[in-house]
């Protein structure tokens, strides 16, 4: 019988807005191994595991959405904000650079502009 993707979906959000956050993160991962690359279930569980402090699970996530979109600024800042709470600030720089060498500069101008004055910030501390 084949998966319905969209109920599956409203059932993990009302799970995370009851406050059950594992149930939904196994909904989410049920639902993710019939359908490894559907986003939106990426997204809901990548975020669920960043607000619940699995910052290391939240990379791998995250990483998953980049490889399936490169050139989105959601996904990017989602990496970023990922790596630098965990410290790896390197690393998180190491992804602007790369999110600005693929994205469409036109489309994704919101990110990039958050981009830059994040960099202008850790400059301003640098110095």
């Amino acid at each position: 019988m084949p998966i319905d993707a969209g109920k599956m979906l409203i059932h993990a959000r009302a799970l995370v807005e009851a406050g059950n956050n594992e149930a939904a993160r196994k909904v989410l991962l049920d639902l993710l191994k019939e359908r490894p690359d559907n986003e939106v279930a990426l997204v809901m569980l990548g975020g669920s595991y960043f607000t619940g402090g699995k910052l290391h699970e939240a990379e791998m996530v995250f990483e998953q959405l980049i490889l399936l979109q490169p050139g989105r600024g959601e996904f990017s800042i989602a990496l970023f904000n990922t790596l630098w709470k965990q410290g790896r600030n390197s690393e998180a720089l190491e992804e602007i650079k790369r999110f600005m060498a693929v994205a469409d500069k036109i489309e994704e101008q919101e990110t990039i502009n958050q981009y830059v004055a994040i960099s202008r910030k850790i400059a301003g501390n640098e110095e």
